[in-house]
């Protein structure tokens, strides 16, 4: 059993030094290959995850606009901030935006509803919102 598999940390920063060393010869290339396509991996869930939570809080604020409060607007406001940083971090990622919203959306709907308790289809089956709208600092649905 390897390094990878007993200590993961110090997999990494031994892999690291090799890289630093130029001793390509001697680094873990499988595993090496794993983990940097499971970190581009990561990076789309959080666009994902990021997404979600804000369209959720968007349909809360349209379907229950009762309950509407400071809470909810707040976390809409942290998920664009945290959503801006993201894509400027990771602008590739911006080519994935049509799946990432598409698969947020439906996540969100049926986060919604566990929520609010409002059957899933009292919610649009498809986003009614452009991404420029979502992420457009003023854009509350009423």
């Amino acid at each position: 059993m390897g390094l990878y598999e007993t200590d993961f940390y110090a997999w990494t920063q031994q892999q690291s030094q090799l890289l630093k060393d130029g001793q390509l010869n001697q680094i873990d290339i499988a595993n090496l290959i794993e983990e940097i396509e499971s970190m581009g991996k990561s990076e789309l869930r959080e666009l994902e995850n990021r997404l979600e939570i804000l369209f959720m809080h968007l349909l809360k604020w349209q379907f229950q606009p009762q309950y509407r409060g400071n809470s909810w607007r707040y976390s809409i406001e942290e998920q664009r901030a945290k959503l801006v940083e993201h894509l400027e971090d990771n602008p590739s990622l911006k080519h994935k935006l049509p799946q990432a919203l598409t698969r947020a959306y439906n996540h969100a709907i049926r986060s919604a509803a566990k929520e609010t308790n409002l059957a899933k289809k009292t919610f649009p089956p498809i986003c009614p919102w452009t991404f420029e709208q979502v992420m457009n600092e003023v854009f509350l649905p009423e």
